[in-house]
């Protein structure tokens, strides 16, 4: 039996019993011997077929659509994570997992930034640049130290892209604008549908034939860290180790430290 039908199944099957029947609107009865809500009432709530149901409980081989999924999800209550969990068990996209990110830096997040002593920014589903400390600020000149449009916040791929000094200050510049491109296609891949990430991809695309070029290759490649140069207008040529950290509660969110190293070739 595959194993992903049967954790679904047994998954659906600890959500159903866990509540009383009470908090779904069902009355207890003296002669209900189920534990928590029947199939019936699941299939009820979800607004499916009862025998349909029963047959994903029992892990057999039957096609589970998304909506379906996502009614299961509200009719059970589920939590953010129970509801992610139950799509990826049925091998299933979320199509309102990007509904419930807010594009906010965690206060938490933000006032640690201020004790790490090395660059460090926080960077959002857009790769807007949400929050740094005073060395990314010091390091990133014409990116962080600059006063952007009242609807704007310093975006990571406008300044590499839209911005002339990007290209003498990003060593390799072509390497790393190609290398961007393919990891914000990857970093963005289940939301490309959405109008944030729609207007920004159209709005290069305009702005820069390389970014258009780059776009329309569709290379993916995850975010990886691994040796940064930069040549600084007051500091001149500096290397750094790069690190790419994922809140878990907020996985769309990217904690980027830059430890300074030596160059490779010293």
């Amino acid at each position: 039996m595959d194993t992903r039908r049967q954790e679904l199944a047994e998954f659906l099957q600890a959500m159903r019993q866990r509540g009383s029947p009470e908090e779904f609107g069902f009355p207890s009865g003296s002669r209900r011997r189920t534990q928590g809500l029947r199939r019936e009432e699941v299939a009820q709530l979800a607004g499916i077929s009862a025998t349909w149901y029963t047959w994903i409980e029992q892990a057999r081989e039957v096609n589970v659509s998304a909506e379906a999924l996502a009614r299961l999800a509200t009719a059970l209550k589920l939590s953010k994570s129970e509801r992610s969990y139950l799509f990826d068990m049925a091998d299933r996209r979320d199509p309102q997992a990007h509904h419930t990110e807010v594009d906010t830096a965690p206060e938490t997040l933000v006032t640690m930034l201020a004790e790490i002593q090395i660059p460090a920014y926080i960077m959002g589903r857009t790769w807007d640049i949400l929050a740094w400390n005073q060395p990314a600020g010091t390091l990133f000149t014409g990116l962080l130290d600059i006063e952007w449009p009242a609807d704007q916040r310093p975006n990571l791929l406008r300044f590499v892209f839209a911005n002339s000094l990007a290209r003498q200050f990003v060593v390799n510049w072509e390497m790393r604008a190609r290398r961007l491109v393919a990891e914000f296609r990857a970093d963005s891949r289940s939301r490309l549908e959405e109008p944030d990430v729609k207007q920004l991809v159209d709005e290069l695309s305009t702005a820069s034939t390389e970014f258009a070029q780059f776009w329309k290759q569709h290379d993916v490649l995850e975010r990886q860290g691994g040796q940064r140069e930069f040549q600084h207008p007051q500091s001149g040529l500096i290397h750094f180790q790069q690190v790419t950290l994922r809140p878990v509660e907020q996985e769309h969110l990217k904690l980027v430290l830059l430890q300074p190293a030596e160059s490779s070739s010293d």
